[in-house]
């Protein structure tokens, strides 16, 4: 049996909801981990990104358990000596909520350039609404995997079934008119005319040009022969 590589080609990327209102803070980071990686389908290959988009709305709501919002810190570090600051996570939720949901999915991602590309695929909102209606996206059970559609069809079977419609495949229901060809084949052959004008145009130009300089060249000898014969006759 061959080993089964993804191609660009069998990636579909769907859209997903997350609801985070009274959820936990990890869980809601690891299922959307595992959905931006791609992780539930069974094409998955951790070198590529086979992963789908995600949003996570009301992320004000979320909640953290163990009372790790007294003892759980977020640090940054200016790069400065003694300059890491650490923020408590009572503060962040109540501050900066998205910034704390964006910070615990990228943990779960890989550090590589590979997960800079997936944590693109995620969007949080605080409040209940989304700017992403036009993708349609679909609501995401916690602790659920959404089902597989299967490989999207070979483009070659797409293309097969555009030509048969355009040459008159009866299950189409489409056939080209008798008129159809008449009209491809008339602009080819004001081509072919245009082509004949323009070459006679060319060889008119170079007939033209060449009588003046066979002339030129015959008076300039009867000139230098004149002298020279009347010179002959007054030696004599």
């Amino acid at each position: 049996m061959k080993t089964y590589s993804p191609k660009p080609e069998h990636i579909e990327r769907r859209w997903y909801v997350i609801d985070a209102s009274d959820k936990v803070l990890g869980r809601v980071a690891s299922e959307a981990a595992a959905l931006l990686r791609g992780k539930h389908k069974p094409i998955f290959a951790p070198h590529m990104d086979t992963g789908d988009h995600v949003i996570i709305v009301n992320a004000d709501k979320v909640v953290v358990t163990g009372g790790k919002e007294m003892k759980k810190f977020a640090y940054r570090h200016s790069g400065y000596p003694g300059g890491i600051t650490a923020t408590r996570y009572d503060d962040l939720l109540r501050d900066r909520p998205v910034f704390a949901v964006e910070k615990a999915v990228r943990g779960m991602l890989p550090k590589n350039r590979l997960g800079r590309a997936m944590i693109n695929k995620l969007h949080v909102v605080g409040g209940p609404d989304h700017p992403h209606q036009a993708q349609q996206p679909v609501a995401y059970t916690m602790g659920q995997a959404p089902e597989w559609p299967g490989l999207p069809a070979p483009k070659s079977i797409a293309e097969l079934k555009t030509r048969h419609r355009t040459t008159g495949d009866p299950d189409a229901g489409e056939k080209p008119t008798a008129e159809e060809p008449d009209a491809t084949k008339k602009p080819a052959a004001k081509k072919a005319t245009a082509k004949k004008t323009t070459a006679k145009a060319t060889t008119a130009k170079k007939t033209v040009a060449k009588k003046p300089a066979a002339k030129k060249p015959a008076a300039k000898k009867a000139d230098d022969e004149s002298p020279s014969a009347e010179t002959t006759d007054t030696e004599e």
